[in-house]
């Protein structure tokens, strides 16, 4: 059964390329296109489009697919289109022509972006989620280990002092920036497109803001034309959004690779989360985090995936769009479980207090030495020099007593302010009042 269907039907293999894999990428969708119909077929009843005696047992309906959705015992049959398709075949099988009624003001277009607003506000939670567990072991580390030394590299090289304070400190300060862009995404998602329909608007008089308020909506898409424009937009803004996390997780997915390293030796990964090789007894390989950078460079790219999709189309809605389900549905659940297997890793790495022990990292103190010369009245530029050429003579001692105390340095993490940046960001997103409003609909 499709919808749109009158006297002709497509032939199999028209129907087989058109609908390609949305029968199962619509599982995706499925609790959010059920919460939808809940608020649509309320508002309907408010303008008489759905009766007093049909609307409970609409409702009652949709609340026990929902909970077959959410317990993954949705199915969208053979020969039904998608989703929406789908809900409205079993409202139809239980209450008859009652069932029939749902469709009113409203097109799959504004349906499914819908769909993919809900889905993206609530998947998008749990990135945030994620995310903040991240965060929470990284700073934990980082303040366990804010004293133990270790190198700074530039190119590569070894540079000056740092700790391992700051090294776990950066990363957490770097999810605090993504989940400002996580947030801003969410905002994006968070605004209302039914009553769009088809990209046109309707002759029902329908309150939009009604289904708005049910939702949890922060505002209207106001603009029906551009409710319809916002799919692709909406996408390409989330990607980005997932893509600077897993940029964030990428890069110290590296780090721990390199600084696992024999010739590193800066951490130690715990033995049951390393792999063993099938030649060389002795490998202990840090193969999580070496899927996690793959997957990561992979998410980074999924923007520019959804933007070749999408871009240079006019205003409308074309079938070209329904292929960017297949790189965006998924790619939630893949950051999800490399952030949970990231923190898992994070959280029982151990680290080399003894790294400074080592004269190979001497050259690393020369900054303090030419900083604690240049302090005792000597020119810059001079103490500068002065040290280069012991070092150069092989005759350069290095005091290994660090002052540093501005903000932000090593004897001075600023981790409380860092916190309260991400908390602050935290409280910006209006979970608690989303998740308020589903819970009403679902009552």
């Amino acid at each position: 059964m499709k919808l749109w269907e009158k006297s002709v039907q497509v032939t199999d293999e028209i129907d087989r390329f058109t609908v390609g894999h949305d029968r199962e990428l619509d599982l995706y969708l499925a609790p959010y296109d059920v919460i939808g119909s809940m608020a649509h077929v309320t508002m309907l009843h408010t303008i008489g489009l759905i009766a007093d005696n049909e609307l409970p047992l609409l409702l009652a309906e949709l609340k026990a697919i929902y909970r077959e959705a959410r317990d993954g015992r949705f199915v969208i049959e053979d020969g039904i289109e998608d989703v929406h398709s789908q809900v409205e075949l079993m409202l139809t099988r239980r209450l008859g022509d009652t069932g029939k009624k749902i469709h009113a003001g409203r097109s799959r277009n504004d349906q499914v972006l819908l769909d993919l607003k809900l889905f993206t506000r609530d998947k998008l939670r749990q990135v945030a989620e994620a995310v903040q567990a991240l965060f929470e072991t990284l700073q934990r580390q980082s303040e366990a280990h804010r004293h133990v030394i270790m190198p700074g590299y530039t190119h590569l090289q070894v540079a000056m002092p740092s700790s391992f304070g700051l090294w776990f400190g950066a990363y957490a300060e770097s999810l605090a920036d993504d989940l400002l862009l996580l947030q801003a995404a969410y905002r994006q998602a968070n605004r209302n497109p039914l009553g769009s329909a088809a990209g046109y608007g309707s002759s029902f008089p329908l309150d939009r803001e009604m289904t708005t308020r049910l939702l949890g909506f922060d505002d209207l898409n106001y603009n029906v034309v551009y409710a319809q424009m916002c799919r692709g937009k909406l996408e390409r803004s989330v990607a980005a959004a997932l893509a600077a996390v897993a940029g964030t997780v990428g890069k110290m997915a590296f780090d721990a690779c390199l600084f696992n390293s024999q010739n590193f030796g800066f951490v130690t990964l715990p033995a049951e989360c390393t792999t063993g090789s099938s030649i060389m007894p002795h490998k202990k390989n840090p193969d999580v985090f070496e899927l996690i950078r793959a997957r990561m460079n992979r998410l980074q790219a999924l923007p520019n995936d959804l933007l070749l999709i999408s871009n240079n189309l006019p205003c409308g809605y074309f079938r070209d769009l329904q292929e960017l389900k297949e790189a965006y549905l998924p790619a939630f659940d893949q950051l999800i479980d490399c952030l949970h297997m990231a923190t898992y890793i994070i959280g029982r790495i151990r680290v080399n207090e003894h790294l400074t022990d080592d004269p190979r990292y001497d050259a690393m103190f020369s900054v303090e030495e030419v900083n604690r010369l240049a302090a005792s009245g000597v020119p810059f530029r001079d103490a500068y020099r002065q040290v280069g050429l012991a070092i150069e003579a092989g005759t350069f001692t290095p005091c290994k007593e660090l002052h540093h105390t501005h903000a932000g340095s090593i004897g001075n993490l600023c981790n409380d302010r860092i916190a309260a940046h991400f908390a602050q960001v935290w409280q910006g997103f209006g979970f608690d009042r989303v998740q308020a409003a589903e819970q009403a609909l679902l009552a």
